[in-house]
This record gives C-alpha cells, sequence and structure tokens, in this order.
C-alpha cells in the first residue's frame, strides 16, 4: 500500500501522525511511505530521518494526496484539504464529525472511507487511540488553567496549590474518565482542592481508591453541578459520549454563579464543548472572556507539546495503521470489530449512529459496508 502523511496545516498545529521508526516498519514489509517536506519537524523529526529509512520526501503536498492510498493524519482534514481527498481513499486520523456539519459533508461527497482515531472502541469500552490524547490533553488542562488564573490574563490572581496559611485554589472537573483523572493527578499533585463529578458510581469508586485525599467525588446531578460552580476558581469539562455532541452541562446563565475571573477550560470543546459558551480557539489566541469568566476553548490542545504528543499517539495508531496497510480496510475491519468502529463515513455513507444522529443523516450499519 502507499502510504501518505502530508503536514498538518491546522493553526498551530505540530504533531505529525508517523514517527521515522514507523515509517520504517512499515518499508520493511513492502509498503511505500510519503513523507511531505517538513512535516515532521514541529515534532523534531527532520526530512533526512525519513530518507534514511527509505520514505520518499515530496515537495508538493497534491502529489501526496494524489498518490497515497491512505492518508495518515493527526487533525481533521480543513477547508483547503478538501478538494484533495479520492474516492475510496483512506483516511485514517481524528475527525470529530459530530461537531463539525461541514466537514462530515465534504466526507460524505468525497466517497472517501474515513476511520476515526476517536471512536476505534475496545470491548472493555476503552478507547485506545483516544487515550493517549486524552492523558495529554487532561494533564495540560491544569497547566493553562493555573496559567490564566493569573491576574496578568484577567484570572483571579491565584496560585493553585496556595502557600502555607493561603488556601489553594478549587478544582472542579466535570467527568472522571481519562481526561478527568489525569487533570485530576495533575491538580492535586499541585495541592489544589479537586472535586470529580461524574455520573458512574463505579466510576467513583475507582476513583476514591487512587486519588488522593484532597480530591473529592461528586455524583453528577444538576444540582451538585450548580452547588459546586459556585467554588471553582478553575472548571475542567472533561466529559466524552464517544462519536456523539458533549451534552451541556453548564449553560450561559450558570456562569452567574462562577467567581469574577474564574478560569473554565473545556476539553471537550472538539465534541461541541459540555459549557455552552465554549467555542473553538487556537494556541495562538487561546482565551476570552464571557460574564467576568475566562474561557480556554483550544481544540488541539496536545499540539502545544508535539513531541510528547506525536510519540504518545503513533504508539497507539501505529499497530491498527500497519493492519489496514497489510489487509485493506475491509479485511481489517473484518478482523477486528475495535477498529471496524472506527468507520464512519464510507463511500459517500455514514456509518457511525452519533455522527448520524448529530445531523439527523441515514445511518448505514457498518456491517453493511463490510459485507
Amino acid at each position: 500500500m502507499i502510504i501518505g502523511v502530508p503536514k498538518e496545516i491546522k493553526t498551530n498545529e505540530n504533531r505529525i501522525a508517523l514517527v521515522p521508526a514507523g515509517a520504517e516498519a512499515l518499508i520493511h514489509t513492502g509498503h511505500t511511505v510519503l513523507i511531505e517536506r517538513g512535516a515532521g519537524e514541529g515534532s523534531g523529526f527532520e526530512d533526512e530521518q525519513y530518507a534514511a529509512v527509505g520514505a520518499r520526501i515530496v515537495r508538493d503536498v497534491d502529489d501526496v494526496w494524489r498518490e497515497a492510498e491512505m492518508i495518515m493524519k493527526v487533525k481533521e482534514p480543513i477547508a483547503q484539504e478538501y478538494r484533495r481527498i479520492r474516492r475510496d481513499q483512506i483516511l485514517f486520523t481524528y475527525f470529530h464529525f459530530a461537531a463539525d456539519e461541514e466537514l462530515t459533508q465534504a466526507l460524505i461527497r468525497s466517497g472517501a472511507v474515513a476511520i476515526a482515531y476517536e471512536t476505534v472502541q475496545l470491548p472493555s469500552g476503552e478507547l485506545p487511540l483516544l487515550t493517549p490524547m486524552s492523558e495529554v490533553a487532561g494533564r495540560m488542562a491544569i497547566q493553562a488553567g493555573a496559567k490564566y488564573l493569573e491576574k496578568y490574563f484577567g484570572g483571579r490572581g491565584m496560585l493553585l496549590g496556595g502557600v502555607p496559611g493561603v488556601a489553594p485554589a478549587d478544582v472542579v472537573i466535570l467527568g472522571g474518565g481519562v481526561v478527568g483523572i489525569n487533570a485530576a493527578k495533575m491538580a492535586a499533585g499541585m495541592g489544589a482542592h479537586v472535586r470529580i463529578l461524574d455520573l458512574s458510581l463505579n466510576r467513583l469508586r475507582y476513583l476514591s481508591d487512587v486519588m488522593p485525599a484532597n480530591v473529592d467525588l461528586i455524583y453528577s446531578n444538576r444540582h451538585n453541578i450548580l452547588e459546586h460552580l459556585e467554588h471553582a476558581d478553575l472548571l475542567v469539562g472533561a466529559v466524552l459520549v464517544p462519536g456523539a455532541k458533549a451534552p451541556k452541562l453548564v449553560v450561559r446563565e450558570d456562569l452567574k454563579r462562577m467567581k469574577a475571573g474564574s478560569v473554565i477550560v473545556d476539553v471537550a470543546v472538539d465534541q461541541g464543548g459540555c459549557v455552552e459558551t465554549i467555542r473553538p480557539t487556537t494556541h495562538e489566541n487561546p482565551i476570552y472572556e464571557v460574564d467576568g469568566v475566562i474561557h480556554y476553548g483550544v481544540a488541539n490542545m496536545p499540539g502545544g507539546v508535539p513531541r510528547t504528543s506525536t510519540l504518545a499517539l503513533t504508539n497507539a495508531t501505529f499497530p491498527y495503521a500497519a493492519r489496514i496497510a497489510r489487509l485493506g480496510w475491509q479485511e481489517a475491519c473484518r478482523k477486528d470489530p475495535a477498529l471496524a468502529l472506527g468507520l464512519n463515513v464510507v463511500n459517500g455513507q455514514v456509518t457511525y449512529p452519533g455522527v448520524a444522529e448529530a445531523f439527523d443523516l441515514d445511518l448505514v450499519e457498518s456491517d453493511m459496508v463490510l459485507a
């Protein structure tokens, strides 16, 4: 198979979907790897490293898209890339379709095969290709929140962990999944008072065994969310419904309950956000203010630490990419039900329920396109 890796062109996105070691492994098994010139530089991987293992460095990105049977990316295609997508071409990347109708329609029109990292799901419920970036984003949420609590950025002027004689900041985390637990670890480690709200009692029981004493565990309902918003110096949105839009747990009216200069970091912004007033921002312009509350909505947070993020992501994605290259997408999905759940749009048909529901589109069961 011919695998193409274009340079990411989303604002301030420096990750790459394939490291030199992965390119070498694919080439060793008979595949051809095309790397757009400079694609790895943002993550610290030079063209020479790819060339040394046998990858072909391509100057023109159009040539990468034209020749490749499978395109590997990190972030979803943006508008200027839509015209490059070919019918029957495999795109293996993050898509987050349910939050982007324009992207969904573009992939439907293209006739390509869109396999989304974020909906590949193991029988246990684990999302193996989303987990590493959720770990990074959860940890970064606290770093960002601590920074924007500083008065210089319009925050309350608080140190997250306080000092002896001065109480620490209150961190409220909506969701106790991968993002939530990583955010809690960081915040608790910095000495903050942390509250995690989650719907699953089993998850709360698990968290009670692994979280330190400065983390309180609260059952999530409307009453408890409103109560704890009043205490929050930093609110982290960590809610995930795989492949679907995030529920709006905090609406604009609720911001009146929050302290002036408090900070919201909504990691769920990729899926539409769990805070009504959140909108996607960039690393270049990460924050804005609504009703006295600082909002941080960077939609590709792990792109801010591309070296760590690229290595963590490709550790997880490479085995699946190698399987698709070896077997083709249909056979690979037939043999691996977890990978089959990654099918979102195939040859103009929506095959993932959350995407169909988001835009009231017809759903074709993935079994039908694999038959």
